[in-house]
């Protein structure tokens, strides 16, 4: 099946329905393509950046070893201001661009020119705001602390960068308990009228826009969800769905069917391979995961393969056959210390970091905080996840839905519910990364050095034992 999307989509966008496994929301096909830029087979997964880089990976290794072909960009990493030059204009607004980045974006950040290129106003998961978003404003975390981007200056950063894709601002609760139905109603009108301003402000952009939609009930964002459907589908503006909460698809089935036909872009911050596996069969098209790189902050090397081998008898020492195997490897262990064994099992990777090099290296490398150890990683677990959607997608077009079912079920059955822990000692994160907004959390980065003697202050110790000594002498 395809579907021409010449009248609902973005002039720059085309998006094509290979296969519709059973109607409405549910799992399928497809092919995202964007003029100029390498087209997206889906289901499939964004590269998920900080600062505009995948981090650990340059981007020239990223164009080389990467298999991802779009990439999550947020704009409160490039939109510092310090406090004293108020005026100045962010660098990435100065940036030149060249025959080989065409954009803005492109060029500040090296992304490759056959990357697609997704901007969004904060991180995933985003840092939680002290002080909230306001009636024309949300609050963004940047190098120099918590500051207000309003909607109008987002949609001039957004005309000014011009990404392949834009996410209009949301008004979102960063708690993670639920909202009240007082909060998520404030929430869906504010993102309405949000949304107003934003497609009156890019009329005839080429910025192809995934309208959000809200992690709350569909029978409090009803009427934010219909002007999507009536006013801004018809007329070409509206390219795409963002989704915070999954689950309310089979909403958009029942009460916007006119809107399913859309591409559909996750920003469910799914931790498992299990809960991406659940998405899909709800008919995500696109995810971002920010778990890659958090695990191979933790010195894991990724372990799974969709579908799961029929058997699953484990490579290390610490399983036994016939268990659930863990998602990942921890390259950390001792255990690996000698091991000649790629990072992961011969036969389920050809990435670089299997091909040339092994386990013991990297558990070097780790335990010597080298950063080419969390290069290999995430290497390897980028081909990993890359395999894993390959894997879905074979699945769906050999058997389809059924199949798709009888397979995740025994992936479930061969692998463990969580990633392990990870034993690895972090990188350093830089300071704006995380921040503790509600007391009691602790730092990410340990200290660089301590006081010598341990915790003790040596000298004030030795002071006091001199004024002890000189009294009893008296």
């Amino acid at each position: 099946m395809t579907v021409d999307q010449e009248d609902s989509n973005s002039p720059s966008m085309r998006f094509e329905i290979v296969k519709t496994l059973k109607e409405g929301a549910a799992a399928r096909l497809g092919r995202i393509a964007f003029a100029g830029r390498l087209p997206i087979d889906t289901p499939n997964f964004i590269g998920f950046t900080s600062r505009g880089a995948v981090p650990h990976v340059t981007p020239d290794n990223a164009e080389k070893h990467l298999k991802t072909t779009a990439a999550y960009m947020a704009l409160e990493d490039f939109i510092e201001r310090p406090q004293q030059y108020l005026k100045r204009t962010p660098p990435i607004y100065q940036t030149s661009t060249t025959q080989k980045h065409p954009t803005r974006l492109h060029s500040f950040t090296a992304t490759p020119p056959s990357v697609t290129t997704i901007l969004g106003a904060r991180r995933l998961p985003a840092v939680p705001a002290p002080m909230g978003n306001t009636a024309n404003a949300v609050s963004v975390f940047t190098s120099t602390g918590f500051q207000s981007l309003t909607t109008a200056e987002y949609s001039s950063a957004v005309e000014a960068l011009q990404p392949d894709v834009a996410i209009p601002l949301a008004d979102l609760s960063q708690n993670t308990t639920a909202p009240n139905s007082k909060r998520a109603l404030r929430m869906a009108e504010r993102t309405d009228e949000w949304a107003v301003g934003w497609f009156s402000a890019l009329s005839g952009s080429r910025v192809s826009t995934f309208a959000p939609v809200l992690p709350i009930p569909y029978s409090i964002q009803w009427e934010y969800i219909s002007r999507l459907a009536e006013d801004y589908l018809p007329t070409g503006q509206l390219a795409g769905l963002a989704l915070y909460d999954a689950d309310v698809l089979p909403d958009l089935e029942s009460h916007a069917p006119s809107l399913l036909p859309l591409p559909r872009l996750a920003l469910t911050n799914p931790p498992t391979p299990h809960h991406i596996l659940r998405q899909i069969s709800l008919g995500i098209d696109l995810f971002a995961l920010p778990f890659l790189n958090q695990i191979s902050d933790a010195g894991l090397a990724l372990s799974f393969t969709f579908p799961a081998p029929e058997s699953t008898a484990s490579t290390t020492t610490t399983t036994t056959p016939g268990s659930p195997q863990p998602l990942a490897i921890d390259l950390s262990d001792p255990a690996h210390a000698t091991s000649l064994l790629p990072l992961s099992s011969p036969a389920s990777c050809d990435c670089y970091a299997c091909a040339s090099h092994h386990r013991a290296y990297v558990h070097h490398l780790l335990h010597a905080r080298e950063m080419l150890g969390w290069t290999l990683l995430q290497i390897h677990n980028h081909a990993v996840v890359s395999a894993f959607f390959a894997g879905v997608r074979a699945t769906l077009a050999e058997g389809g839905a059924d199949a798709l079912e009888a397979a995740a079920k025994r992936f479930a059955a061969a692998y463990d519910a969580e990633f392990p822990e990870g034993m690895a000692e972090r990188p350093r994160v830089r300071g704006y990364q995380y921040k503790s907004v509600g007391g009691g959390e602790p730092k990410k980065n340990k200290p660089a050095w301590g006081k010598l003697g341990g915790e003790e202050d040596g000298i004030a110790k030795a002071m006091e034992d001199l004024a002890v000594e000189e009294k009893e002498t008296r």
